[in-house]
């Protein structure tokens, strides 16, 4: 509670949650990247072993729900009060340290918010048309057919690289602000923690968009 109550505790709070989240996209990265046909069985038999836990399944999705909810919450807090910090606007505004990135955190979280919604109604309640749904006779969605066939329609491949495109510029600051609040960087580690997050949040836009630009450029076929 004592966390909840200042603002240092509020951005540790969220420091925390980005990187419990950063590893959550790593792994579903990891999972996305069966598609390629590097496990056994590809994503058809990932989607199934996941589905055969369902306990341990919605766990995690409750676990991940909670970190979402007090990341945004926070983020907004946090944005208030520092748009509201300074009654007046300087009359110059000094850009030296701020990038593009850092000044729009919260615009780039709010697209990331509604794409995971979007991507929740698209994969996960398949609620969004165009998709092929098959069946094997156990009643399996075949989730390599879903997958090519949501592809290979241009908006839903522009939906998903603005998603990617969001989740970059979020982390490129969300990784160097969440190491300096909690403490494992200084004036001296500081440029490279800069470098590293930029690499790895490059890492991820390329990583996501692989799979969708594969298969509306025709690599992938269902």
């Amino acid at each position: 509670m004592q966390l909840s109550s200042s603002s240092i505790g509020r951005k540790i709070l969220m420091a925390v949650t980005g990187q419990v989240m950063i590893l959550f996209a790593l792994v579903h990265l990891i999972g996305n990247t069966t598609i390629f046909g590097w496990l056994h069985g590809g994503i058809n038999a990932y989607a199934e072993h996941l589905h055969a836990l369902p306990p341990l399944v919605w766990a995690f999705r409750l676990f991940m729900l909670a970190a979402v909810s007090i990341h945004i919450w926070f983020g907004i807090q946090l944005t208030i009060e520092n748009s509201g910090g300074r009654p007046q606007q300087y009359a110059v505004k000094s850009t030296q340290k701020a990038t593009f990135a850092s000044e729009n955190m919260i615009w780039s979280g709010l697209l990331i918010l509604a794409f995971i919604v979007y991507h929740l109604l698209h994969f996960t309640m398949k609620l969004i048309p165009g998709m092929v749904l098959t069946t094997d006779p156990e009643g399996t969605v075949n989730v390599f057919t879903m997958v090519v066939s949501s592809f290979q329609n241009v908006f839903v491949c522009a939906i998903y690289a603005g998603g990617m495109v969001a989740l970059f510029l979020h982390l490129t600051h969300g990784i160097q602000s969440s190491s300096q609040t909690l403490g494992c960087s200084n004036n001296r580690t500081l440029p490279v923690i800069i470098k590293a997050g930029t690499l790895v949040a490059l890492a991820f836009l390329v990583g996501y968009l692989t799979i969708p630009l594969s298969i509306f450029a025709g690599f992938l076929k269902g």
